[in-house]
């Protein structure tokens, strides 16, 4: 009888410990993170948080957002286009002959839209939704390197400008009147000094008043303070090696931080950690591979905000 009752008493707690297990990994999926995202790369695409494709564009693209009407402004290398979700062209903007590439896409708050263009005249423009030129604002690379000159331009809510120059190892935030006003510089010692090639590609202010930087062959991404000091930072050591060029990135909602990497042409291209650096979600969807940039668009099926408009 007391064998048959502590052969019970045992079947029992392993049924409890089952359950309990079960119950865990139900957990688990229930809380794994899923995004839907829009990638700019040698992809244009838009792809759901069950990882599924919902809208594909021709041709590989530079930067570029989802819209609140929904269309996706897009930024090419030749132009800068916005397309609805049938694929029909609404606004064109076609790079001056003047200049050799077009790197900035952004739709402002008065609905002009923010272009840079990269060659003989570097410059950053604002464009009415009629393809006029309203605003032509010179920008200071110190480089004749039509490619390195600047990457993702981007309107600070001041009206000002923040644009990244990469050979410059700066962020520089100009005037309207084409004044820099501020410098951020990114080949500080602490983060490698200029050997580490910490080149700025996207930089984002950031609700707190600090800049959010991608440096690119640096592969890292670092939180500077408004005094230019780091105050965060995520590289290769805490990724195990994953960052491969990364030159989008982006502060979700949640405090998480979704990095992209450029060279990544196969396996995990985009990768998402918390402030401690732990790491939270992956994308390897082939349709991201060599991500330039990206919009992070939903998580776990709620709108991440503010971002065609940061």
């Amino acid at each position: 009888m007391q064998t048959k009752l502590i052969r019970h008493l045992v079947a029992g707690v392993i049924f409890v410990l089952s359950l309990a297990s079960t119950r865990g990994a139900e957990t688990s999926a229930e809380t794994a993170i899923r995004h839907s995202y829009l990638v700019l790369g040698g992809k244009t695409a838009i792809i759901g948080e069950d990882g599924k494709a919902t809208w594909e564009y021709r041709g590989g693209s530079r930067d570029g957002f989802v819209l609140p009407n929904g269309n996706v402004l897009l930024a090419f290398a030749d132009r800068v286009e916005e397309v609805t979700r049938e694929k029909q062209v609404v606004f064109t903007y076609t790079r001056s002959k003047e200049n050799g590439e077009i790197s900035t896409a952004q739709r402002l708050y008065n609905g002009n839209t923010l272009i840079t263009e990269l060659g003989k005249r570097p410059r950053l423009l604002e464009v009415n939704p009629k393809g006029e030129i309203v605003l032509d604002v010179p920008l200071q690379p110190e480089t004749d390197n039509v490619h390195m000159q600047t990457r993702m331009a981007r309107q600070l809510k001041n009206g000002n400008y923040l644009v990244p120059h990469l050979l410059a190892f700066a962020v520089k935030e100009y005037s309207p009147e084409g004044k820099i006003l501020h410098t951020l510089k990114t080949d500080l010692d602490e983060l490698g000094g200029r050997k580490a090639e910490n080149w700025p590609f996207t930089a984002i202010r950031l609700d707190n008043g600090n800049t959010l930087v991608s440096l690119t062959h640096g592969n890292k991404v670092v939180e500077f303070g408004q005094r230019g000091e780091v105050v965060w930072q995520v590289n290769n050591s805490h990724v195990g090696g994953k960052f491969a060029d990364p030159c989008g990135s982006q502060r979700l909602a949640n405090g998480n931080t979704v990095v992209g990497s450029h060279a990544a042409n196969k396996g995990i291209s985009m990768i998402e950690v918390t402030p401690d650096h732990k790491i939270v979600w992956t994308s390897d969807h082939p349709l991201a591979a060599g991500v330039h940039h990206f919009q992070i668009l939903t998580t776990n099926g709620k709108p991440e905000p503010g971002m065609p408009l940061k």
